[in-house]
């Protein structure tokens, strides 16, 4: 599978721990807006995160720097779709605005056009 394909998978799993959550992620995401040590706590699991996921990427044979660029773009999306779905009125599911943001960064590069 190639390393985009994993990544995917991963944020599908992710995705499940949140559903039904909502209320109390948004409550979670106030206070820790609202505090520059929880902010900085929050960028360094982030930052954590990335360091795991990159580390599993390598050992799947994935070479450098592709590993640690996924694993940044995977932190990224998550982050993103996580502040999105807090945002959303809707009843969505995190896993959808996960793999549609999961395209972006072809659009970003240039490659197509995003959501």
């Amino acid at each position: 599978m190639a390393p985009i394909g994993v990544l995917a998978v991963g944020l599908d799993a992710v995705s499940g721990m949140f559903e039904g959550r909502r209320a109390y992620a948004r409550r979670r995401q106030a206070v820790i807006t609202a505090n520059a040590e929880l902010r900085e706590r929050e960028l360094i699991k982030l930052a954590s995160l990335s360091a795991a996921l990159a580390g599993t990427l390598r050992r799947r044979g994935v070479p450098e720097p592709t590993a640690s660029l996924t694993a940044e773009a995977g932190v990224a999306v998550f982050k993103v779709g996580f502040e999105r779905r807090l945002a959303e009125s809707g009843e969505r599911g995190m896993a959808p605005v996960m793999r549609e943001l999961l395209g972006e960064p072809k659009a970003v590069a240039g490659g197509g056009h995003g959501s």
